[in-house]
């Protein structure tokens, strides 16, 4: 069973704050391609680990990698879920307002692009996996908890002692 909460909150209350984080960010199509990060060599180790253990559906979907073919993305449903392994941090985890959830024992931090669904990051992690959601995901992290325990089998904790 999944958590969906942000940190330290009562589980009413951050799937509340998901709902509202989410609520209101607008739709585009998914694209044909996706940008390959470029992370150091043992972030990308981490990485190509990652890509053994992805499920072949998330959230119901079938797995549909984008172009260019990469260990380091992956995507199901026409590219309706879309993962990069080996981002760079984001400059929103600096900011003490950013929003998390907890899915699965992975932490993720929230963002709402414009022009899109949402976009969860993870942290506390030896590289960053980033999770990108077309609209219609607005209201549910769900897909999250399909892709957590791959992300915890491939890729160690960093820096926060309560990590799985």
């Amino acid at each position: 069973m999944s958590s969906h909460r942000p940190f330290g909150l009562p589980a009413a209350v951050a799937s509340a704050l998901v709902l509202l984080a989410v609520a209101g960010c607008s739709s585009t199509d998914a694209e044909a391609s996706v940008p390959v990060p470029s992370p150091p060599a043992g972030e990308a180790a981490l990485c190509q680990a990652l890509a053994k253990e992805l499920p072949d559906t998330v959230a119901g979907l079938e797995r549909s990698d984008p172009e260019p073919d990469s260990e380091l993305t992956a995507a199901w449903g026409d590219a309706a879920i879309v993962l990069r392994c080996g981002v760079p941090r984001p400059e929103k985890m600096s900011d003490p307002q950013s929003q998390g959830v907890a899915v699965g024992g992975v932490r993720w931090m929230l963002e709402r692009p414009e022009g899109g669904g949402p976009r969860f990051t993870s942290v506390y992690r030896e590289t960053y996996v980033e999770v990108s959601l077309a609209e219609r995901y607005v209201h549910d992290a769900g897909p999250l908890a399909d892709l957590a325990a791959p992300v915890l089998k491939a890729v160690p904790c960093a820096l926060d002692p309560e990590c799985a």
